[in-house]
């Protein structure tokens, strides 16, 4: 008698272990992720949350451009970087269909080439609603979310936007690096570069900087006129003026980087009545007390600065989804 009992405890802890094994395929299998996507040209950060928001797996590919992209180039990204990734945090073979809704940010994702896009990731996530929008969208989303408010970017380039709380209203054209750009790693580059060749900077500045990053004035003419992504190089300056920011020359140097992109950009919005402006990248990150400054001389009062838009994105669209 005491052996059927034993016997009967034992089925009913394998069958326990074997309902709880079948409850837990079945949760992972209906749980509803999200996943988002922030990307540039050299890189796209990934995000995928459950519902409960709380294990969330950030995953890094190389850039997604749209614009510059085959349909075939794209697919093979997703296919043998994307997946691949997925697979591996959500310890799960079966990681495409388990993402209900897809957000893809990006570069170069304009009006004409969204439609492309939004096709190589609905064919890639079958289970999926695919929403597509260029990164200026993106970062007001991320930085204003449901409210009003002047959103933007500044990293190695700019932009900027009047935000509704729906729709990007107005944006001033950045024009890119040569022509604009004001308030960009970019654009602070050049000014530093005129400074230190020109005299607007001391001789002491320019020979600390051609020591600590071996380099002449020759190469740097190469970086800049004869080589690809000038653009980068220009904005790379931006860890040695950081570094030595305690310089008070340096520090009038950002000021004045970031003066020029109030005064040609962002006072563009002001007929919209709104004072607070955010802003999303790595310039506007690591010199946050000083655009402070040159807001205030504007008249505008800084609210958010974040170095990547991806988590205030991601927390946007979990709010769409309560």
């Amino acid at each position: 008698m005491q052996a059927i009992h034993i016997s009967l405890l034992i089925l009913y802890n394998t069958m326990e272990v074997f309902y709880f094994e079948v409850f837990c395929t079945f949760a992972s299998k209906t749980k509803r992720m999200i996943l988002i996507a922030d990307s540039g040209s050299t890189k796209t950060d990934w995000i995928v949350s459950g519902n409960e928001g709380n294990n969330d797996k950030v995953i890094s590919t190389q850039g997604i451009n749209p614009f510059h992209q085959s349909d075939s180039e794209i697919e093979l990204i997703l296919k043998n970087e994307v997946l691949p990734q997925l697979v591996s945090v959500l310890d799960d073979t079966d990681a495409a269909n388990l993402i209900k809704s897809v957000a893809f940010y990006g570069a170069g994702c304009t009006e004409g080439v969204q439609l492309k896009m939004k096709k190589c990731l609905s064919e890639t996530f079958v289970e999926a609603t695919v929403e597509v929008a260029g990164d200026l969208l993106g970062a007001a989303r991320a930085l204003c979310g449901d409210t009003s408010g002047i959103a933007c970017i500044l990293g190695t380039g700019s932009n900027s936007c009047f935000y509704d709380g729906k729709t990007i209203v107005k944006n001033v054209p950045p024009l890119g690096y040569i022509l604009g750009d004001e308030g960009s790693g970019a654009a602070l580059g050049k000014l530093f570069m005129n400074g230190i060749f020109k005299g607007g900077l001391p001789e002491t500045i320019r020979e600390l900087y051609l020591r600590e990053e071996n380099l002449t004035y020759q190469e740097i003419i190469e970086r800049v006129y004869r080589k690809p992504l000038a653009n980068r190089f220009l904005a790379s300056t931006a860890q040695f003026i950081n570094r030595h920011l305690d310089l008070p020359e340096l520090e009038a140097l950002v000021q004045q980087n970031f003066e020029l992109f109030f005064e040609r950009n962002v006072c563009e919005y002001a007929c919209y009545g709104v004072k607070k402006v955010s802003a999303i990248g790595s310039i506007a990150y690591h010199f946050r007390n000083v655009f402070e400054k040159a807001a205030a001389k504007f008249g505008f009062e800084v609210d958010k600065v974040e170095k990547s838009p991806i988590r205030g994105m991601l927390a946007y669209h979990q709010s769409k989804q309560a």
